[in-house]
């Protein structure tokens, strides 16, 4: 069945059935790596298997290539990858280069220039909108892009750009008219990295692995070719973007809550302590129940939101929740597990304290809790129930 925009909506049994097959190939081919590392050949070989296997370009429309999964079904797959440390939280480029909305939007000579090369693997792109003083605030962002000529000239800094020090180009979201602000003040630029004045001046270590980058723009000259769709619509594009990454969120959070429920189960009923296992204390037995409430909750919130998108319908609200309650929930879930681990929790032997420290992390980056409660407090109120 074909859903909004050429994606497909796959049945029930269908999800259940590719569930399945990737769980197996997870399991089986990229659970080795989360205590070892996945050298450069290693990583080719699974992806690969990957091709082989059809797991590959999965959020690509067909008429790209790829397998044109809607949200239904790249929940489905976000949940699945996410129940392994051996695949970074975010970095699912094992599956397939990283495209999304933005890109996938582009036509003629800015797809053969920009998202074709993607594909191909032969080109590296980032998205650039966050910055020191507009991260979970994008409209206050003060990157400015000025008309000059037949083009722009953009200035301004981006702060923790995932992926910029390996990008050959960037997605920059920057302000083109001021008094408009986000509605239909901010535009998007396709912006090389290698174009004068483009600089990556700083690398922050996080407590997750990762070191995402601050990239200032210096009289950075653009050509009109290489703003994607009409000046002013970048704010959209962008929130598109974020919406269907609220999504990832809520699914990911499951992934993870799984796995570590997996791991506390058995180690509830195999622990013994003063005598009995742990599965056998009352105490024990309410934090599991609530952990697989919680966990059950989430699902049913990321199916109902990923359809109602699917479809094409307004589900910001829903999104909204599912980030808010999904990331909080895999934070409680994890935390919960690996005091139930007690010491061994704390050790590397087991992945669940990196899931910890990832996952606390989801509750700041792409919208704080806050933030998002704020919003969608906001819509409610604006709204009413519906």
């Amino acid at each position: 069945m074909v859903g909004s925009e050429g994606t497909v909506s796959p049945s029930d049994d269908e999800l259940d059935e590719f569930r399945r097959g990737l769980r197996r190939f997870i399991e089986r081919e990229v659970m080795p790596f989360e205590r070892k590392p996945m050298s450069e050949d290693e990583r080719g070989a699974i992806q690969r298997k990957a091709q082989d296997a059809g797991f590959w370009l999965l959020d690509v429309p067909e008429e790209l290539g790829g397998q044109g999964l809607g949200l239904a079904g790249m929940s489905v797959f976000w949940h699945e990858v996410s129940r392994t440390i051996a695949v970074p939280a975010r970095d699912h480029t094992l599956f397939g280069p990283t495209t999304g909305p933005i890109l996938q939007s582009l036509k003629g000579e800015q797809k053969a220039r920009y998202l074709d090369p993607v594909l191909r693997g032969e080109k590296q792109p980032c998205f650039a909108q966050t910055e020191p003083d507009a991260g979970a605030d994008p409209a206050s962002m003060r990157t400015r892009a000025v008309r000059q000529g037949k083009g722009y000239v953009i200035n301004g800094v981006k702060r923790f750009i995932t992926g910029a020090e390996k990008a050959d180009f960037a997605q920059v979201i920057a302000v083109t008219d001021p008094a408009k602000g986000a509605r239909g003040g901010i535009s998007c630029f396709l912006v090389d990295m290698n174009t004068k004045g483009v600089r990556i001046t700083a690398r922050h270590q996080t407590m997750m692995g990762d070191a995402p980058c601050e990239i200032v723009f210096e009289n950075v000259e653009v050509a009109e070719e290489n703003r994607v769709g009409a000046e002013g619509e970048g704010f959209a594009t962008a929130q598109r973007w974020l919406t269907e990454g609220r999504i990832r969120h809520g699914s990911r959070a499951c992934g993870v809550a799984e796995r570590c429920l997996e791991l506390t189960l058995d180690y509830a009923k195999q622990r013994k302590t003063f005598g009995e296992p742990l599965a056998e204390r009352q105490g024990v037995q309410w934090i599991l129940a609530d952990c697989f409430t919680e966990l059950h909750a989430t699902k049913l919130m990321v199916r109902d939101a990923a359809r109602k998108l699917d479809a094409g319908h307004d589900a910001r609200t829903e999104a909204f929740m599912v980030k808010v309650y999904g990331d909080e929930m895999g934070f409680r879930v994890a935390d919960r597990c690996l005091q139930l681990h007690g010491g061994i929790g704390l050790t590397t032997e087991l992945p669940i304290e990196k899931f910890w420290r990832d996952q606390r992390s989801f509750m700041i980056t792409e919208g704080p809790s806050e933030v998002l409660r704020t919003a969608l407090a906001k819509q409610i109120l604006r709204e009413g129930l519906k």
